[in-house]
């Protein structure tokens, strides 16, 4: 296959100003959920009689779910979020051992994001003020009408969420069909993948994308 034109190369580069971390920081260790349960109830001093009227749980559902025993269900983790006052992201996530909070943090008013125009695509970069960041959002204008505007696949490492934000867009991937989104769709992909849009709306729709 013929090198990659500019734009598509400058595309790819825009999705990756994030240094990437060593393998020991992206190896995810399983996650025990009875084991955490327990940690966030203990953290909480509170006794399973107590999380038990709190979350509405009867006493020996949490005893088993703290001891892997059963799984909790939808409704259960819903009354086990609200009941210890979490996030959800607190319950399914186990901070790192001697994590220190690193404060950081970058604001983007509307319209003030980095401009990155490419023969398909209007980008706007969000957040570049932070370096070494996990996560690269950017908010982008679909100016292509059709797939053959693009000379070939666009691919880059990683993973990328999609969310259309305004208009019809076409998403193509490579080995599956073409799908229709409108506003409020969201996709979630393998960027090796190649992958294009497509504006299917009369005016140019916008997409919200954060690549991992």
């Amino acid at each position: 296959m013929a090198d990659q034109p500019q734009f598509l190369r400058d595309e790819k580069n825009s999705r990756l100003q994030v240094s990437r971390s060593d393998t020991s920081e992206a190896t995810l260790q399983p996650l025990q959920l009875g084991e955490r349960v327990r940690s966030l109830r203990l953290s909480q001093n509170l006794t399973l009689e107590e999380a038990s009227k709190r979350t509405g749980l009867a006493r020996s559902t949490l005893s088993k779910i703290e001891n892997e025993q059963i799984s909790p269900t939808f409704t259960a983790v819903s009354k086990l979020v609200h009941g210890l006052g979490i996030d959800l992201p607190q319950l399914f996530s186990q901070p790192s051992p001697g994590a220190q909070p690193s404060g950081r943090r970058d604001v983007t008013r509307r319209g003030e994001g980095k401009p990155h125009p490419t023969a398909t695509y209007e980008h706007e970069l969000l957040a570049t003020n932070l370096t070494r960041k996990k996560m690269v959002p950017f908010v982008t204008r679909v100016r292509a009408r059709r797939f053959e505007e693009f000379a070939e696949w666009v691919r880059h490492d990683g993973e990328e969420f999609l969310y259309v934000l305004s208009g019809t867009i076409w998403l193509y991937t490579e080995f599956y069909e073409p799908i229709e989104m409108q506003a409020g769709d969201s996709a979630y992909y393998d960027c090796t993948m190649g992958h294009a849009l497509v504006s299917a709306s009369p005016e140019d729709a916008t997409v919200l994308w954060v690549t991992a």
